[in-house]
């Protein structure tokens, strides 16, 4: 390896070393503070897995069982720390299997960057073995994609890389290396990238429109708030919790928002959408101020469009230009990062509270704990409920594990039941909706948070579309609990076939296999429940255990979620049976 030393236009001097763009690429990673990667190795991208066979001292490499797991567990290390995640692949399926994680990745503002092999450049359009063109099929669910096709690309279009899936809303990238861009040597020197021509990540804020938004709060008689994900992508838990707690305004939170604020928190007034607590869906139609933090008004948040807090003037808090008024009309958008427009907000608003307005949350919650919570948490009925194993992990957690939920009735359940005490601790697929997501993402989740208990809580379905990365948990000895909750079927598609299908059952009944078997096979612990009064002692040797374990939890068959808001009705006609 040949250094040598260059001046620049600027007069500065820059050291350079003669490597290959393998190499270079490694060292762009090391750069960048990457120290685990997820991925599968191929033909196409295997001279960088050369080349990252000699620092495994200094980046980890996680051999995933599919692609699809790589991006998951990626997106489960970025979701609990922060940083950005990074899967690997080579081209073709390899390429191609990566996609639903980046999907999942861009409606759900994780950034991820994901790097694939190419063939070589002077076969790209020849349908070459294992091509295919990546970077076409990635353009619509990538925050941005690029190709490179010679060794000196690497270092910049990697700094440019992650500084646009962090910046501003995160999401996923996509870089696309040719296999002679790999071989290739060139003089190698890296740079962070701070700045991107025509890209601003981050609005300014606008003082003008904060001072509007802080008089409308200060006026308002019934204010709600609403907030999202944008508050912890944003860091700005501290100025929700501060500005609740000196308005008084009861808040509550969309899924990928949960656990911003703790759930004990009094002004924490549960969950919106159409699974969400009966208060706040209902009061959204009555409440005069609807504060949105971080939130993009999706469709199971708001339900019909057309009778969605008609009666409400409209704050919103976003960094997305795009997302404002493109569901909800807003009397008042404010651009920018969260935490810095709740900063500029705080000292314009007036201490207050509003105790009739949040004892009519009181007065709603209480007919919901009697009509559906209490019988979730503490059932008189014979078999299990799914809510009593969510009761029992908090009981054994204190609120403090991180749940990596996947999709389907269990996520619902998990997500209106389990306890926070602190932010980054509900990790689940939000706006795709991905099954399959929870047991790579919470191998990721881990290994960034190897402090926390993490306790993945999946369905039996879901948790045959990726169970083949309990052959990663085996080889890694990432110590994650999983808690599969069967009821064989389908569970969210049975309810819907049941309350609006006449119980025709088309195709969500599933003879399932011995699961417990198939996880011993894999040298994990392994439990199966059928009894009550075997659930508190099998959770508890499951969190006390230091390893992986796998406990399934045989409940209820046709148990429904509620309360559930019908497909185009409005929030307020949420139903509690």
């Amino acid at each position: 390896m040949e250094t040598k030393t260059v001046k620049e236009s600027n007069k500065k001097e820059t050291v350079t070393e003669r490597i290959s763009g393998s190499e270079a690429l490694i060292k762009s990673l090391l750069a960048e503070g990457v120290d685990v990667l997820y991925g599968y190795p191929g033909g196409a991208i295997m001279p960088v897995y050369d080349e990252l066979y000699k620092y495994q001292d200094k980046i980890h490499h996680v051999l995933t069982r599919h692609e699809q797991g790589a991006t998951h567990a990626a997106q489960g290390y970025a979701r609990i720390s922060g940083k950005v995640g990074v899967a690997m692949a080579t081209s073709g399926p390899g390429a191609t299997n990566l996609i639903t994680g980046i999907a999942d990745a861009q409606i759900d503002s994780t950034p991820i960057v994901c790097i694939t092999g190419q063939v070589y450049s002077h076969l790209l359009g020849s349908d070459a073995f294992q091509e295919t063109d990546i970077v076409g099929i990635s353009t619509p669910v990538t925050k941005w994609n690029h190709q490179i096709t010679s060794a000196g690309e690497i270092p910049e279009v990697i700094a440019k890389a992650f500084f646009i899936a962090k910046s501003g809303r995160p999401g996923p990238v996509l870089i696309d290396i040719t296999k002679n861009a790999q071989l290739e040597e060139f003089d190698f020197s890296y740079k962070k990238c701070e700045r991107v021509r025509s890209y601003k990540p981050a609005p300014k804020v606008d003082p003008q429109k904060v001072k509007a938004a802080a008089t409308l709060i200060n006026e308002a008689k019934k204010p709600l708030i609403v907030w999202g994900q944008g508050v912890i992508l944003g860091e700005a838990e501290e100025e929700l919790k501060t500005l609740i707690e000196k308005a008084g305004i009861p808040a509550a939170w969309t899924i990928l928002g949960a656990s911003a604020i703790p759930t004990s928190h009094p002004l924490n007034v549960g969950m919106v959408g159409m699974h969400g607590n009966y208060a706040p869906n209902v009061l959204t139609n009555e409440c005069d101020l609807l504060i949105a933090i971080g939130m993009r008004f999706d469709d199971r948040v708001t339900g019909c469009l057309e009778r969605y807090a008609k009666q409400a003037k409209i704050i919103h808090f976003e960094i997305d230009p795009a997302e404002v008024d493109k569901n909800v009309k807003t009397d008042i958008a404010v651009l920018g990062n969260a935490k810095e427009s709740l900063s500029m907000l705080l000292p314009g608003i007036k201490q207050n509270s509003h105790k009739q307005w949040l004892q009519k949350f009181k007065d709603l919650y209480a007919i919901e704990f009697e009509k559906i919570i209490k019988h979730d948490l503490n059932p008189t009925k014979e078999g299990l409920t799914m809510g009593e194993v969510i009761r029992a992990i908090n009981d054994q957690s204190d609120g403090n594990a991180a749940v990596v939920s996947d999709v389907g009735q269990h996520q619902m359940i998990a997500c209106r039941y389990a306890k926070f005490n602190q932010t980054k601790s509900n990790i689940t697929s939000g706006g795709l909706g991905t099954m399959g997501f929870a047991l790579p993402a919470a191998i990721g989740a881990k290994m960034a948070a190897p402090d926390r208990d993490v306790v993945a809580v999946i369905g039996d379905g879901g948790y045959q579309m990726n169970i083949q990365e309990l052959g990663t948990i085996f080889q890694t000895k990432v110590p994650i609990k999983i808690v599969v909750l069967n009821n064989n079927f389908l569970g969210m598609v049975r309810q819907w076939q049941q309350l609006f299908f006449d119980k025709r059952y088309a195709s969500t009944e599933l003879t399932n296999p011995d699961f417990v078997s198939i996880a011993k096979g894999y040298y994990i612990d392994a439990k199966r429940v059928t009894k009550r009064e075997e659930l508190t002692a099998a959770i508890s040797e499951m969190m006390a255990c230091k390893d992986a374990y796998f406990l399934e939890v045989c409940v209820e068959k046709e148990d429904n979620v509620f309360p559930m808001i019908p497909s185009g009705a409005s929030v307020s006609d949420i139903r509690l049976e």
